[in-house]
């Protein structure tokens, strides 16, 4: 989903909100229009876009311009709060749409933040981690004016992890001597003031969005008497009978880092019904076993950064039976569910119609177009988006950004269960008022709860006249 896409989503669900009657309290219908509009020009553009270029000296190029990005789109909610990515796909159109993502994920999880996020366009594979150090240091001197614990907190995405973390948590403590920097980031080692379990919290929040809806969710519900989604809520009943019957689920996933190859496992490892991961990919690979690939080897294969092995002789050293697949394959593939955990704009228009998985989980960032998730809706699969679904990083953050002001460390315990509880609150509402309800999708049922929160907020602080 592009940012046009969303802007537009955005659009639909504000007019839709402004013919409400009860919305806002406000029973004038032409107060509550204006009102409306207001709210829906500020949410679908952003506060501040900085841009900039990092000038790095590398051991091959010599000296390289490199742009940089930081976009802060709304902090009604709270301090500014998103990832920065190493990629060469970042662009300014990207990094914008991740921040109006991120603005409404906050606010549909009800955490105390805003949405933001940073972008440095570097395929991070191809320097070193002298050069590597370096960007990230000068990506805090460019933007440490507009960044820290009471602004604007990043956090690692896509191509970054805790050591880049560390290193500019490092530069922002020396350009800012004396003044609180722990809390300037979150997504650090533990040793550094980090979270137990943060690498792993979205992976694993992505597929309790999917397990909770199967097991718990859809079980409170057996007798379908108040369920309006009748093709959807076939879906979870085939899916529970199939398992209940002693078949397993079958589950591929796209993408198999932080995220992909931590749901992956979540997957591997449940116990209440029986799931086979029969497909995984990363950018050069599809591997693929009909009675489900040992992730726990593939795991360990990868761990130190490796990719996926990819022809026989890396298969048995890693010891793992699978055929080697193109990597397109693993999004359209037999299986039941589909976990995307790689990047934005997968599923469109020219792929849609060969999509074979009934439940589709995004673990990334805007994997699927709005024409596909219609198309979806009207199929009767289930679209668990990621603005519901790939929150379990944001909330583990905003604890990791609550023990740095009492200098206390929550145990790996504490930071699960608290996640679990934050995210199931959410999943209920969401799930709730989707399967209650007609006419539109998971999606626009995620982006009305978001606006209707950030519009009340806007409104009650005065900043609609």
């Amino acid at each position: 989903m592009k940012r046009t896409e969303t802007q537009a989503l955005i659009e639909t669900v504000m007019s839709d909100l402004a013919e409400r009657s009860s919305f806002l309290g406000i029973e004038d219908d032409e107060k509550r229009r204006f009102v409306c509009g207001s709210a829906k020009e500020i949410l679908k553009t952003t506060d501040k876009v900085i841009k900039s270029y990092i000038r790095v000296s590398t051991e091959k190029d010599g000296i390289v311009r490199i742009p940089a990005y930081r976009v802060q789109h709304n902090n009604i909610s709270g301090f500014y709060k998103g990832g920065i990515r190493f990629s060469e796909f970042v662009n300014e159109a990207e990094v914008e749409n991740l921040a109006i993502l991120m603005t409404l994920k906050n606010a549909l999880h009800r955490l105390p933040y805003g949405g933001a996020k940073g972008g440095v366009h570097v395929d991070p594979r191809k320097f070193t981690d002298k050069e590597l150090n370096l960007i990230s240091k000068k990506y805090v001197q460019r933007f440490s004016r507009d960044i820290g614990p009471n602004h604007d907190i990043p956090a690692p995405d896509l191509g970054t992890n805790e050591k880049i973390v560390d290193w500019m948590v490092g530069e922002f403590k020396t350009i800012h001597p004396g003044e609180p920097y722990l809390g300037s980031f979150t997504g650090k080692s533990v040793e550094n003031g980090g979270a137990r379990g943060r690498r792993e919290a979205t992976g694993r929040g992505t597929f309790l969005s999917y397990s909770w809806l199967l097991d718990q969710w859809s079980g409170t519900h057996a007798n379908g008497t108040d369920i309006n989604r009748h093709k959807q809520w076939d879906t979870l009943k085939t899916l529970r009978q199939q398992a209940e019957d002693g078949k397993a689920i079958r589950v591929a996933v796209q993408g198999f880092g932080n995220v992909g190859g931590v749901a992956a496992l979540e997957a591997y490892q449940y116990m209440k019904y029986n799931h086979q991961v029969v497909a995984v990919s990363d950018r050069f690979t599809t591997l693929y076993h009909e009675d489900g690939l040992d992730v726990k080897k593939l795991i360990e294969y990868t761990k130190n950064g490796r990719d996926l092995p990819s022809n026989r002789e890396q298969l048995l050293e890693a010891g793992v039976t699978a055929q080697v697949k193109p990597v397109e394959d693993v999004l359209t593939i037999d299986t039941d569910v589909l976990i995307l955990a790689a990047i934005e704009d997968q599923i469109h228009q020219d792929n849609m119609e060969e999509v074979k998985a009934k439940v589709l989980i995004e673990g990334a960032n805007a994997p699927i177009s709005l024409e596909a998730d219609d198309y979806f809706e009207r199929e009767g699969t289930v679209v668990i988006p990621d603005i519901l679904a790939n929150a379990g990083g944001v909330i583990v953050s905003y604890l990791e950004w609550k023990q740095s002001r009492v200098t206390e460390l929550f145990t790996e315990e504490e930071i699960i269960e608290n996640m679990s509880k934050q995210m199931i609150e959410t999943l209920k509402n969401v799930y709730d008022t989707y399967f209650s309800s007609v006419g539109q999708t998971m999606r626009t049922t995620c982006f009305t709860l978001s606006l209707e929160r950030l519009t009340s907020l806007l409104y009650r602080h005065g900043k609609l006249f």
